[in-house]
């Protein structure tokens, strides 16, 4: 690539700062978040024995699982700003979106192996051929 195209495809600075200030921002937010959802969860945990039994486990699970899931969008949103240009962004994004798809099947299983009620299954086929879901 010539450096006239590569000028042409580079992010501005001032765009960039402002991105940067923004993402700063949004993890400050994430993080806010991240105390007052585990405060929450605590405040769950306190009201009875039998809530408490499933609801520490799938509460803190699903606190990790949303931070984490918050985290790695964080994570992307930070390499992009740090891209040179729309290709660095599009090949950031490529691997972005692989990694995503390559998790979903062990998360969709981890969520049903803690809730009986998660767990999805095919319809089955009718006579009429039609399904029965």
């Amino acid at each position: 690539m010539n450096d006239e195209v590569r000028d042409r495809l580079e992010i501005p600075k001032d765009m960039r700062s402002m991105a940067e200030a923004s993402f700063a921002q949004a993890r400050q937010a994430f993080e806010k978040f991240v105390a007052t959802a585990q405060q929450t969860a605590g405040n769950i945990e306190e009201r009875g024995e039998t809530v408490r039994a499933g609801g520490r486990d799938i509460s803190a699970k699903a606190i990790s699982f949303a931070e984490k899931n918050v985290q790695s969008s964080l994570d992307y949103a930070q390499s992009l700003l740090q891209a040179k240009d729309m290709t660095e962004i599009m090949r950031l994004h490529g691997e972005y979106v692989r990694r995503r798809c390559a998790a979903w099947p062990s998360r969709r299983a981890r969520w049903a192996r803690w809730s009986p009620a998660l767990r999805w299954k095919p319809p089955s086929p009718s006579l009429d051929g039609r399904g029965s879901g």
